[in-house]
């Protein structure tokens, strides 16, 4: 690119920067030197088409002209554990530490849409996150947190939709108008059959309760985010980069078809899908990936799907730490392992992120590490200076080669997956790779090759495979009571002979006679959770009428 088109887009910056608002603050150097908001090329450069400036298609360098002048990236903190009023204690905490959102971890029942007295939760009630057994539990979990000033995660796919609906029905009984809200569900059923195995039915029916979703949000929730596409258990499966990058944005794209194929307008539905990336210990590949990322999701909006605004083109992304790069073996080095991938995210521009306790490999976070996995995120933001310049990397050969290298591997995945369906569609391509569990053994050949390598020295794990001498001493962690299931199932017995029997079986009736025609599923079940209709009565009306999805077996 010639240094008049650098000049030109320079100034173009320079107009939207000016613009937009900014934080007080003086943006300098620990030894006051002035810093400028972006760096470019002083003369010819011919990479800067594909660079771009920041806030400008292709949005290589960050969705926003200030960077985060303009506004600091969401400190999300993850949480969940025991009972909702244990975990609305924790989020009290993490609120009042300075925490900017709140991130929902349920528990292994709640993720598989069965009540805690279900005989197949026994043991795991308030094990690995928060049990939401009908509405009366989420207003628990959200007392005295005004949930239309509060932005709210909820990290769940095949029940997504009915713990959506107890969430907004908690939101009703606060007085909370349900057009305020503002938060993110993930939702993404397709990164279930392809890495973390939590779904209910066969992909069709989620599909239609995710299509739905996203007609509703459109319409009655404008500001919150009825999918959030999941890279992370796809990365935390074993995948590489490149598969992460890859998987992640064409599920995504299977989405926008999804939202197409019901007559929505892109312009209105692509701004409500949001993205979730693991950020691993590979400082630079990672900066590269979320970078290629936005670039890829950009042109493939514009040029493939016909996204006309810049919102529509915008890929905007959590980011969590890599819970399987930490180490039960000094367990003490996962605080250095998660602050230099809490870095590479904050380079590579994300929108809100998540550090992993110290502790996390071995239990639920204990209070201590939670506090100080909070801490390293607030050390990089008011210490390091790093907020001062957009894409501070923009620009280096090796990161800039990495983007490139990425974004291709990316491109041929695309190729291939398509390449598998009838139609040509990402869609069709993506139903048939599940099918023919051609994902899985992609992400199991990566897992496999890295095992291979860390067994024979070749990868080096601090504290596993070198340096192994320690004076570590075991670790207080956190650990559930049996009680907690004892409890809730209490609790839950009370709820069903307190209620009105007659009214539930009305409207989880009335659920399933709108499940067999082709009207939006949203209404009926939002009724069921008013009465407290529970999660598993819901979601088990669903599988009588659907049926249930198992894998098929491969070799």
């Amino acid at each position: 690119m010639d240094a008049e088109k650098i000049e030109a887009g320079r100034a173009r910056w320079q107009a939207r920067f000016d613009k937009a608002p900014k934080r007080e603050s003086e943006f300098r150097t620990l030894s006051g030197l002035d810093v400028e908001p972006v760096y470019g090329p002083e003369g010819d450069d011919p990479r800067l088409e594909r660079i771009g400036w920041p806030g400008e298609y292709p949005f290589t360098r960050g969705l926003h002209p200030t960077g985060y002048r303009g506004k600091a990236w969401t400190i999300r903190q993850f949480a969940g554990f025991g009972n909702a009023r244990q975990t609305n204690e924790r989020y009290k905490m993490i609120l009042g530490a300075g925490g900017g959102g709140l991130s929902v971890a349920f528990d292994m029942p709640t993720l598989m849409g069965r009540d805690s007295d279900d005989p197949r939760s026994l043991g795991e009630v308030g094990h690995c996150g928060v049990a939401i057994d009908s509405a009366l539990d989420m207003d628990l979990l959200f007392e005295g947190i005004p949930l239309g000033d509060i932005t709210t995660s909820m990290t769940i796919s095949g029940p997504a939709v009915p713990i959506f609906c107890m969430y907004v029905v908690a939101a009703e009984r606060q007085g909370v108008p349900v057009g305020k809200l503002n938060g993110t569900l993930q939702t993404d059923i397709f990164k279930e059959y392809i890495a973390q195995k939590e779904w209910l039915f066969t992909p069709e029916p989620h599909l239609r309760l995710i299509g739905d979703l996203m007609e509703f949000c459109t319409a009655d929730t404008p500001a919150y985010k009825p999918l959030s596409v999941s890279g992370y258990h796809i990365r935390e499966a074993g995948s590489t980069a490149a598969q992460e990058l890859a998987f992640t944005l064409a599920d995504g794209f299977g989405y926008v078809e999804l939202g197409l194929s019901r007559g929505l307008d892109i312009e209105t539905f692509a701004p409500g899908l949001s993205f979730f990336f693991d950020a691993h210990i590979d400082f630079f590949e990672e900066i590269a990936k979320f970078r290629a990322a936005r670039r890829i999701w950009a042109r493939w909006l514009r040029d493939v799907y016909g996204a006309k605004t810049d919102k529509a083109q915008w890929l905007r992304f959590h980011t969590q730490t890599a819970g399987v790069s930490l180490t039960g073996q000094q367990p003490y080095n996962n605080v250095v392992r998660t602050a230099v991938e809490a870095l590479a995210a904050v380079l590579g521009g994300t929108n809100s992120l998540h550090t992993n306790a110290l502790d996390e490999v071995l239990a639920l976070p204990s209070e201590k590490a939670a506090e100080i996995a909070l801490r390293t995120q607030q050390v990089i933001m008011e210490e390091t200076e790093v907020v001062n310049v957009a894409d501070p990397l923009g620009g280096s050969w090796y990161v800039e080669a990495l983007t490139d290298r990425l974004e291709a591997e990316a491109e041929a995945i695309f190729t291939r997956i398509r390449d598998m369906g009838s139609d040509g569609s990402m869609t069709s391509g993506i139903l048939r790779g599940i099918e023919d569990g051609w994902f899985m053994s992609e992400i199991a050949e990566a897992a496999f090759d890295y095992q291979r390598k860390l067994e024979k020295g070749e990868k080096r794990i601090v504290g596993v495979n070198c340096h192994t001498a320690s004076i570590d001493e075991p670790l207080e962690i956190l650990r559930v009571s049996h009680e907690v299931e004892r409890e809730q199932n209490r609790v839950l017995a009370d709820r069903r002979a307190a209620r009105d029997q007659a009214a539930v079986d009305a409207a989880l009736a009335a659920m399933v006679q709108v499940a067999r025609g082709e009207g939006n599923m949203i209404p009926s079940m939002l009724d069921a959770v008013r009465v407290e209709a529970t999660l598993g009565e819901i979601c088990d009306a669903l599988r009588d009428e659907w049926g249930v999805y198992t894998e098929p077996a491969r070799f």
